[in-house]
């Protein structure tokens, strides 16, 4: 598995990983270790040690495991949140139930990511988050979509009963160029832009410059919701 190790002019974004399993903790430390632009400020195993180490290190983000001791992850996220307003809270586990996603978005986490996902593009979900994109792990998206829709998912249960503005939504996807076209069907799979730029042939700085673009015609702030919008008018 190729790392990213290229030099960044930039402060390296700063991680501190909440899990309880320490050989998961030093594995995950040691694999982001190898990427020049992350720098692991500290850990810890539970929710109190947690809020201690949040409250004096102030990272950029936390990766935060929803199965802890005591108290899960979701709930947890309010205190972490309040200890390091600044902090944006990654929710990497290995729980695939949409209750526990809709919670965990709902809490304030920027992403949800999943632990069988590849060391790199976990990297590149902190990259993404850091800059203040939301992240879901591709294979929680149609989940993610159900739950703003509050249409049934595959356990018969409907996560949420508000559906998301769709004000003018079909005319606003028609508005959209070819190619933003292709960059929205990339987000609703949860692809990457680096993913995205690879699959059109085209640089990641350019999908970034048609992902500000149709977020701005969809009038919408992220690509999640934007991802909702192109589900409910079919676009796959």
């Amino acid at each position: 598995m190729s790392m990213t190790t290229a030099p960044s002019e930039q402060a390296p974004i700063r991680i501190l990983v909440i899990d309880d399993h320490t050989l998961f903790r030093r594995g995950l430390t040691a694999l982001l270790a190898r990427d020049a632009r992350i720098a692991v400020v500290g850990d810890a195993a539970d929710t109190g040690e947690a809020l201690r180490r949040v409250h004096e290190l102030q990272p950029d983000i936390i990766l935060l495991d929803n199965h802890l001791p005591g108290v899960r992850g979701v709930d947890a996220l309010p205190a972490l949140r309040g200890a390091a307003p600044q902090a944006r809270v990654l929710m990497l586990t290995v729980s695939e139930d949409e209750a526990d996603l809709a919670a965990a978005l709902r809490g304030g986490a920027i992403g949800y990511l999943l632990k069988t996902m590849e060391g790199d593009a976990l990297i590149e979900a902190i990259v993404r988050a850091e800059q203040g994109d939301s992240v879901v792990a591709p294979e929680m998206m149609n989940k993610l979509i159900a739950a703003y829709r509050g249409t049934p998912t595959a356990n018969g249960q409907a996560a949420s009963s508000e559906p998301p503005c769709l004000t003018s939504a079909a005319a606003a996807i028609a508005s959209l160029s070819p190619r933003e076209l292709d960059v929205l069907r990339g987000i609703v799979r949860g692809a990457s832009n680096k993913e995205i730029a690879r699959e059109h042939g085209i640089a990641e700085t350019t999908v970034k410059i048609h992902v500000q673009h149709l977020l701005r015609k969809l009038d919408v702030s992220s690509r999640v919701h934007a991802a909702v919008i192109a589900s409910e008018n079919g676009i796959l």
